[in-house]
This record gives C-alpha cells, sequence and structure tokens, in this order.
C-alpha cells in the first residue's frame, strides 16, 4: 500500500482458500448493521483509515453525490480518465450481481480472491476499532463502512492514479465523505431517504453538498432552487468554484441514435461534437456531460481534453440496470428508477427511444420509498402493472403495494405475484397478447422499482455481472 503507517506495506496479493472464502467473508460483513442505516460519523471509518496509513490520500478522488444517475455518472468518469491512460479505483453502490462490482480497478470489478485478500489485510484494524467504539458504548463498523475501509485500501495497494467514489447515502455522514476530493460531482437532487436525509429538497440538498472540501472543484447539475441554494452556501463557506450545469455548461444537441443518442456537450471549455453514448434518455445525456465537465477539472485543469479520447471513452460507457435490454421478444428491461424523479426519466426515456405501443410493468420496492409518487408517474404510460416482492427484508409487503397499485391504476390493471420469477411469466404473458398488427415494437416488459429488483432479474434472466 502507498503511504506511511502501522498497516501500510502490509497488503497481501493473495490470500488462503482464496474465493472460496468469499461467501463466508461477505456474510460476515453483512451481518454487521445495513448500508442504509446511517449513524452519523466518521470516525470509526477515519480510525481505521489511519491505522492503515491513510490510503484515501495516495491518490486524487471525484467524489459523486445526488439522488439519481450517481452510478451513471460514476462510471462515465471512470473511463474518461481512464481513457487518458491513467490507473482508475472506482466504489459505487449497491452492486447488482456480486458484492465485487462495488470495488473496481481500471473499470473491472476486483477478483473474488483480491476481494479476499483486501478484507483479511484490513480485518486486524476492523476488530480494534470494533472493540474501541463497542468499549466506548458506540456500535461495530456497519457493512458499508467496511467495504469504503476495503475500497481505499484497495486502491492505493492496486495503486490507482485516481479513484472515482460515490456516496452510498447523502454525503456528509457518508462513510465515503473521510477522503477530500479534488473534484465534487453533485447529481440532481430529489426527495429519496427521507427517513435520514431530511423531508425536503434544501434538507437534502444540504447533506449532499457536505462532500465539497477545500481545494476542491464543485460540478453540479442543473438543481431545483433550494438545492442550488445549499451548494452555493457550502462553496462560498469553504471558498471554492462552481461549475453549474444551465449557466457554465450544457447539453447543446441531442438526437437519438440506433442503440443510445448522438450528442453535443458545450464545457466552459470546448465544445464537443457528435459524441456518441450508447445509453439511452435525456438524464443519461446529461449524466455525460456531468462526467466531461468534472473529467475536465480533474484532468485539465479547466482545459478542453481530446476529442477523440472523449468520443472512444463514451462510446465505451456501460451501465448495467439502467434500461437495460435482457431479453427480446417480448423485449424485456430493467431499470433500478426507485423514485419519482427515476421514474420520470425512465418514463421519458422509454417513450423517446423504444416507442412501445403498450408497456407491462413488473414493479417491486422497498417500503420506505414514495410508492404511490412512483406509481403515479408510470400509470399513464403503463398499460398493466405485475407487483412482486424484492428479495430484502425492506421489501414493501405485496398485498400493500397491490392496494396501492389497484388505487392508482384501477383493479383490472393490477396482478399480484408473490415472487419475480412469477412475476415475470405473468408480465410476459401479458406482453404476448399483444396481437395488434400496427407498427413499433409492439408490448414491452420494464422491471423496475429497486435495484435489488433489477439484480434479481439480470440474474435470472442469465446477464453477467456488471463490468
Amino acid at each position: 500500500m502507498s503511504g506511511a503507517g502501522s498497516g501500510a506495506g502490509q497488503m497481501r496479493r493473495t490470500a488462503a482458500g482464496g474465493a472460496s472464502e468469499l461467501p463466508e467473508i461477505y456474510q460476515g460483513i453483512i451481518a454487521r448493521a445495513p448500508e442504509h442505516d446511517i449513524d452519523p460519523t466518521l470516525d470509526r471509518v477515519a480510525r481505521v483509515l489511519d491505522l492503515l496509513g491513510s490510503p484515501q490520500k495516495a491518490y486524487r478522488i471525484v467524489h459523486v453525490t445526488g439522488t439519481n444517475g450517481k452510478t451513471s455518472t460514476a462510471r462515465m468518469v471512470d473511463e474518461l480518465v481512464r481513457e487518458h491512460g491513467l490507473r482508475t479505483g472506482r466504489f459505487t453502490s449497491p452492486h447488482l450481481s456480486s458484492v465485487t462490482e462495488r470495488i473496481a480497478i481500471d473499470g473491472e470489478p476486483i477478483s473474488d480472491e483480491a476481494f479476499v485478500a483486501t478484507y483479511r489485510d484490513v480485518e486486524p484494524y476492523l476488530t480494534m476499532v470494533d472493540q474501541e467504539s463497542l468499549a466506548a458504548g458506540g456500535p461495530r463498523l456497519s457493512f458499508f463502512e467496511v467495504l469504503t475501509v476495503m475500497a481505499f485500501a484497495a486502491f492505493a495497494d492496486a495503486p490507482v492514479e485516481v479513484a472515482v467514489v460515490e456516496v452510498g447515502m447523502g454525503g456528509r455522514w457518508d462513510s465515503t465523505n473521510v477522503a477530500d476530493a479534488q473534484v465534487a460531482v453533485l447529481a440532481p437532487i430529489a426527495v429519496d431517504h427521507t427517513r435520514w436525509l431530511g423531508n425536503t429538497v434544501g434538507e437534502i440538498a444540504h447533506e449532499k453538498a457536505g462532500i465539497i472540501k477545500p481545494g476542491s472543484t464543485v460540478v453540479t447539475a442543473a438543481q431545483v432552487p433550494d438545492a442550488a441554494a445549499e451548494i452555493a452556501l457550502r462553496a462560498s463557506e469553504v471558498g471554492v468554484p462552481v461549475l453549474a450545469e444551465g449557466i457554465d455548461f450544457a447539453v447543446a444537441q441531442r438526437t437519438v441514435a440506433v442503440g443510445g443518442q448522438l450528442l453535443s456537450l458545450q464545457t466552459p471549455a470546448a465544445l464537443y461534437q457528435d459524441i456518441f453514448l450508447p445509453l439511452h434518455g435525456e438524464h443519461q445525456a446529461r449524466n455525460a456531460l456531468l462526467a466531461l465537465v468534472a473529467a475536465e477539472a480533474l484532468l485539465a485543469g479547466g482545459s478542453a481534453l481530446s476529442a477523440e479520447v472523449v468520443e472512444i471513452a463514451f462510446g465505451n460507457v456501460t451501465s448495467p440496470g439502467r434500461l437495460e435490454v435482457l431479453r427480446t421478444s417480448p423485449t424485456v428491461l430493467v431499470d433500478a428508477a426507485h423514485n419519482p424523479a427515476g421514474a420520470e426519466a425512465l418514463v421519458g426515456a422509454l417513450e423517446e427511444s423504444f416507442g412501445f405501443r403498450r408497456l407491462v410493468g413488473v414493479v417491486g420496492v422497498m417500503a420506505d420509498k414514495d410508492i404511490e409518487g412512483v406509481l403515479s408517474v408510470l400509470e399513464p404510460s403503463f398499460a398493466q402493472l405485475v407487483v412482486t416482492t424484492v428479495a430484502s427484508d425492506r421489501s414493501a409487503d405485496v398485498d400493500d403495494l397491490a392496494e396501492i397499485a389497484r388505487e392508482v391504476f384501477g383493479e383490472d390493471r393490477v396482478v399480484v405475484a408473490e415472487d419475480l420469477a412469477e412475476a415475470l411469466d405473468a408480465a410476459v404473458t401479458l406482453a404476448e397478447t399483444d396481437e395488434d398488427p400496427g407498427v413499433g415494437l409492439g408490448a414491452g416488459v420494464v422491471v423496475l422499482g429497486s435495484v435489488v429488483l433489477a439484480a434479481q432479474a439480470r440474474s435470472l434472466l442469465a446477464r453477467p455481472k456488471g463490468r
């Protein structure tokens, strides 16, 4: 590992037992406090990292927060930085198929063996800090705190030159905020996770703006006024510049293309024309713009990047579980949309890029989400809805979900399925009854409502784990 300290230089490249230990280690980590349960302190993570020699200081960091679009934006920044010849680490959450997806080196999830080795290397320090916290009346490190420590350690051990780090939730008290980023990226902020972050956009933006640190450059998507005000206030408090969509940069032009869209992106430094992005929807074009401005700030001090390199990087972008086609005939797509803003982006992209004559939705959501808000967005565009459960103890009860769905869609447009496999079968059957000979793609099935549900669908329909 780069850096000094009692844990530095001790990172092993292999682990006894190798990949066979991964399930046991994962179960041990997941038995800790869940990642959505925030304990507002950075002390435990900071203490472990200090014992490890502060690995988070061994590379430059792009820190990404927001309500929707964080993961896609982080993946795009990663592609842009790597295409410029730098070695990258990427920390995102949650995962779709394997926990190893959360920690990527040079765009690829770390191997099972590397995950095990990293855990074994940090385990003594986790135990030490667990004991200190328990002795003081506090909890052990949480699931997400452990993974955060592992990511920062793995990046230093690689070593990477740039880490792209997505917050788990919020920002100010998120465990990733032990790092001081060179670029702080704020994707669009909306109401979500109200139990932990606040009930208004302004309160939530206050928490997310906490990733803005002295010495950073702020790159923010267009925000509603209350969110923009909180971002501007925090940037002013720490004396850093703000680059804002709609003021300093914009999507100059966007055209739907086969397999994605063709973009012209105006940044503070240049106009990048005819950039192909193999993702659908206006929201992904804006995510690409955000990533490009962040990459300019990091790599070129705000100057223009090579247009050819930018074109290649965006052409390689993937975003598993984000309007991803899982099968055809009928077309089945999966999307991680789980709040009203995400649902609005999804509906717009479906109408623009696919042109289905009829849509059947498969929906499972977590109980703490704005279920009625999500379903109300879907109702005008979806002919029928199959509601089901998510494989999580946080899942909304299917009967409760069905009751809300019937209030929004009407009794005859809602079908109840106890699990996702049954729900997919029902939705495909409903889709295949569409015998309308008209033009277009006919009926499509869209699975949405939770990243966990998206992961289940990808597994059932045999998609490989996300790159």
